[in-house]
C-alpha cells in the first residue's frame, strides 16, 4: 500500500521565494510575483487576501497592489464572496496562455521600433543597423512562429496532439 505525497510547506515556501525572484529579475514587482506563486501552489481553488497574507507573513495591505497588479495583467481574477465585502483571488484558468496571447501586441511593436532604428541607423549595413535588424528579424520571427506554437499547445492540453 502506498502512502500519498505529503505536501512540504518549507519547500513550498522556498520555492514560492525563488520563484518570486526569478520573476522579480524579470521585471515583476516582487510582491506580486510571491501572491501569484502562493496562489498557483495552494491547494485552494481560491484565496482571500487575508490568507495571502499570512502564508507571506505581510500585512493585508501589502496583498492589494499586488492583487490589482495581478488582475490588470490578467493572471488572477477575483471573485466576490456572497453576501460579503470581501474578495477571493484564484489563478486565471490557462493564465500562462492568455498572458502569451497578450503580449503578441508587444512583440509586434517591438518589431515595427526595431525596424524604425534599422532606416534610423542607416540601414542593415551598418553595425548598429545590423544588431537592431538582428532584432527586428527575431522578434518577426517569433510573431510569425507564436500562432503554430499557442494551437499547438492548445491541441496538446484538449488531448488531441500525440
Amino acid at each position: 500500500m502506498s502512502q500519498a505525497p505529503r505536501r512540504d510547506e518549507e519547500a513550498i515556501r522556498d520555492f514560492v521565494e525563488r520563484m518570486a525572484m526569478m520573476l522579480a529579475d524579470w521585471g515583476v514587482p516582487r510582491m506580486a510575483a510571491r501572491v501569484l506563486f502562493v496562489i498557483m501552489c495552494a491547494d485552494e481553488r481560491s484565496l482571500s487576501a487575508g490568507e495571502l497574507a499570512e502564508r507571506l507573513g505581510v500585512s493585508p495591505a501589502a496583498i492589494s497592489g499586488a492583487v490589482r497588479y495581478l488582475i490588470q495583467i490578467n493572471m488572477v481574477a477575483r471573485e466576490p464572496v456572497p453576501g460579503s465585502r470581501r474578495d477571493r483571488y484564484r489563478l486565471v484558468d490557462d493564465s500562462w496562455y492568455e498572458v502569451t496571447i497578450a503580449k503578441m501586441t508587444l512583440i509586434k511593436v517591438l518589431a515595427e521600433a526595431a525596424d524604425q532604428g534599422v532606416a534610423a541607423a542607416g540601414g542593415p549595413d551598418t553595425p548598429s543597423g545590423a544588431r537592431l535588424a538582428g532584432m527586428r528579424d527575431f522578434y518577426v520571427f517569433v510573431q510569425e512562429a507564436m500562432p503554430d506554437l499557442l494551437d499547438q499547445w492548445a491541441k496538446r492540453k484538449a488531448g488531441l496532439d500525440g
